[in-house]
Parts: C-alpha cells; structure tokens; sequence
C-alpha cells in the first residue's frame, strides 16, 4: 500500500525514529499506526523514543520574494536548542528547503518533503540531519503566496517572526509596505478586515464581554448592548486596518495607507517561531 509522507511524520513525532525507518515500519504494518509503532520498538528504537519527548521549539524562519513582488514563500525550520539553529549548515539546509518550496510554488509540509534538493528528498535530508545532529528537526510551516497586486516580506532580528503581506495593487513605497509588515509583526492583527473574523471568536467576545457586564451589575438588556460597544474596541485592537499605526497612534492603519496613496492589504501571513 502506499505510504504518505504526513503518515511517516506522524509515526515519527510518535516515536522519534528516523523517517526512512518510519516508513518501512508503516509499509511492513499496512500502515496500521499502533504495529508500526510495535514494530519499531521490537528494532530497538528506545533512546529515540526518548527523543520523540522533546520539543523542537527553536529553530529560523526564512522568507524569499521574488525581484517583481509577485511571489513569496516562508519556511520553518525547527530543531530543539539554540546552539544548532545557529549553526550555518542548518541555517544553510533551511535557506536550500526554502529555495524549494519557492521554485515549486509549493505550500505545504507534505509536499515540500517529496522536493528533491541536491539529488535527495527533504525528508531524507531531515533524516540525515536528525541523524548527525541528534536533535528533533522538522519542517512546522511551509506559505507560498503570488499576487496579482504587491507582496512584501519582513523578517524580525533573529528570524523567529516573519510576516507576508500582500497589497490590493502597486506599491510604489516599499518602506510604507514594511512599516505594515512590521505593524503585523508587532501587532498580531487577527485578520485585515471586520469580515476576515471568525464568527465563532465573535460570538466569544461578546459572551464574554456580556458576561462581565452581567457581573458588574449590569441587567441583561443593557449588558447585551454595552456588550456591542467593546466589540467595537476588539476591532480596534485585532483587525488590522481598524489597529492604530505603531508609528502614529494618532491614525488606523487604513489612513496611514491612505495618506500614503498605498493600495489597501488584502491578507497577509505572520509566522512566530513555534506557532501552530
């Protein structure tokens, strides 16, 4: 039967084995999860087991744009301690996994483990890499973006956050482009508009809001009412074009574009180290 890549790293979050040895577990097993894993313990697979209970929870972000502002992509590289995220060959492997994600327009973890980087796929090099390092390393998020407007890119010092940014049309100032790029990064805007929230976080702000107003003293009618006003100031605080400009809280980001002549954002991706 056929293995699937998500599969074998679902095994291998599982058990910390490698993953040529996660596949062949899964093959062996017709990819009954529970064998695979009975499998690989009967091969001696103890001290990666141990492994497995670590959290890779460091790592880089890298970002790429194309020379038109038309495509991006972002990768997450995660590794567990400090020390080899600050090591140029893993800093090197992230940059070469990035430049395939990049050229296959890919925008996916399963699909940038079958690219091919110097005549080996990324999910052996992750392999090889886990092997020689002895730490958890794995791919969390893989974006791709193209455009038909403008996309900037901004990576904090550090590379643990990094935003994508995509504009309804041309942008002829890209500081204006990265000043909001940074306003995302700093921010954490849940979307670029009222209609980008989900209703279900909606309902939860309200309920909540109503529920303290209910608490305060307040009667139903009046605290369901009042409840709407501080949905308002949650707009304000999470929707990004409603958010006041960091560098001008005397403005939304809507106007500080418009003063600027600058399109309106149409969506945008914001990675943080770790993050789902």
């Amino acid at each position: 039967m056929s293995i699937s890549a998500k599969d074998v790293m679902k095994l291998r979050e599982a058990t910390g084995a490698g993953m040529m040895d996660c596949k062949k577990a899964l093959t062996e097993a017709d990819g009954d999860m529970e064998a695979a894993i009975e499998i690989l313990r009967k091969k001696g697979q103890k001290v990666s087991e141990k492994r497995a209970e670590r959290d890779a929870n460091e790592g880089l972000i890298f970002t790429k744009l194309s020379d038109d502002n038309k495509r991006a992509s972002a990768v997450e590289l995660n590794c567990e301690t400090d020390f080899v995220a600050r090591n140029e060959d893993f800093q090197d492997q992230a940059k070469a996994f990035l430049d395939a994600a990049f050229a296959g327009k890919i925008n996916s973890v399963d699909e940038l483990l079958k690219e091919e980087v110097d005549g080996l796929t990324i999910e052996k090099h992750l392999e090889s890499m886990v092997g020689k390092i002895g730490e958890k390393i794995e791919i969390n998020r893989v974006v791709y973006v193209d455009s038909d407007g403008t996309l900037i890119d901004y990576i904090h010092p550090g590379n643990q956050l990094a935003v994508i940014v995509e504009f309804d049309g041309n942008l002829t100032d890209d500081q204006v482009g990265k000043d909001v790029a940074m306003q995302i990064a700093a921010m954490n805007p849940l979307a670029v508009t009222r209609d980008g929230v989900d209703a279900s976080v909606i309902d939860k702000e309200l309920e909540i809001a109503k529920e303290q107003l209910i608490n305060e003293g307040k009667p139903e009618e009046i605290a369901e009412k009042a409840a709407k006003g501080k949905l308002r100031r949650f707009y304000e605080e999470r929707v990004l074009l409603e958010q006041k400009f960091v560098k001008d809280n005397g403005i939304t980001v809507k106007e500080f574009l418009e003063q600027n002549n600058a399109p309106l954002v149409t969506s945008f991706h914001r990675l943080q180290l770790g993050e789902a």
